[in-house]
């Protein structure tokens, strides 16, 4: 046998142990329990508790919305600081009273909040008006030309890929 040949021979079989035991190493079946876990029982939802707590959390809202001004209650960037951690703050006591989130009785509160600082940041309501008729008939026949113009190229070369070719 060449030593070339024996060489290459080693390595292949040095390539199999090495491949054999990584899949072993990595083997999920070894480690892992296959048996489904059951479910985390899990408690009811306290809602007495959560509207107590919800209300905590509006109150700490209201508190800090006192110190921005109420013309630039409509200006989200004045205020998105204070509003990400009251609904942070809904957030982690409904967990911690084992309910989900949202729910109804956080969402009901959530917009009763908007009523009270947000009511009047509505913009007066837009009217759609058509564009001006000059306008609406070149936004219609430019595509139109457009699509003859190509139809028509296309024809004109299928009709001389002789020469094109």
């Amino acid at each position: 046998m060449d030593t070339n040949e024996f060489a290459v021979l080693k390595l292949f079989v040095v390539g199999i142990l090495v491949n054999a035991w990584m899949i072993r190493g990595l083997s999920a079946t070894d480690s892992i329990n296959i048996e489904p876990t059951p479910p985390r029982p899990r408690k009811p939802c306290n809602e007495s508790r959560l509207q107590w707590e919800v209300e905590v959390c509006g109150e700490d809202f209201k508190r800090e919305m006192g110190h921005i001004e109420p013309h630039y209650w409509c200006n989200l960037t004045h205020f998105i600081s204070e509003y990400h951690r009251f609904t942070f703050c809904t957030e982690i006591k409904s967990n911690i009273v084992s309910c989900y989130w949202p729910n109804p009785l956080v969402e009901s509160y959530i917009i009763h909040i908007h009523k009270h600082f947000f009511s009047n940041c509505t913009l007066e309501h837009v009217v759609w008006v058509d564009p001006p008729d000059d306008t609406l008939t070149i936004l219609i026949l430019v595509p139109v030309f457009l699509t003859l113009a190509m139809i028509a190229l296309v024809v004109w070369c299928s009709k001389r890929s002789d020469i094109l070719a």
